[in-house]
């Protein structure tokens, strides 16, 4: 089972990387901080100086059909938020 599970790319987290040189992870539910700054240290060769976590829970989402009223959730998650050293930079986008 892995730390990670994906980058988090919205504009909000496109913002923090480029100015503040944070970035944004959705990561397992029962990582802990220095388990979540191991993994990005290991994964993307950078030096982290901090991590910030968050756990969000899911929305509640329903809709009208022919067939009657649906009620549903989305998955709630946990979210990282990792600062690098200055100067150094994580690019998501390198492999494709």
């Amino acid at each position: 089972m892995s730390v990670l599970k994906k980058p988090l790319i919205t504009e909000k987290s496109s913002r923090l990387s480029e100015k503040l040189g944070q970035y944004s992870f959705i990561v397992d539910k029962d990582a802990s901080k220095p388990e979540i700054k191991a993994a990005v240290e290991k994964m993307y060769e950078v030096k982290v100086t901090s991590v910030s976590t968050a756990i969000y829970m899911g929305k509640s989402k329903s809709r009208f059909t022919k067939k009657g009223f649906f009620h549903g959730r989305r998955p709630s998650f946990k979210k990282a938020i990792i600062t690098v050293q200055q100067g150094q930079v994580i690019d998501f986008f390198a492999n494709i």
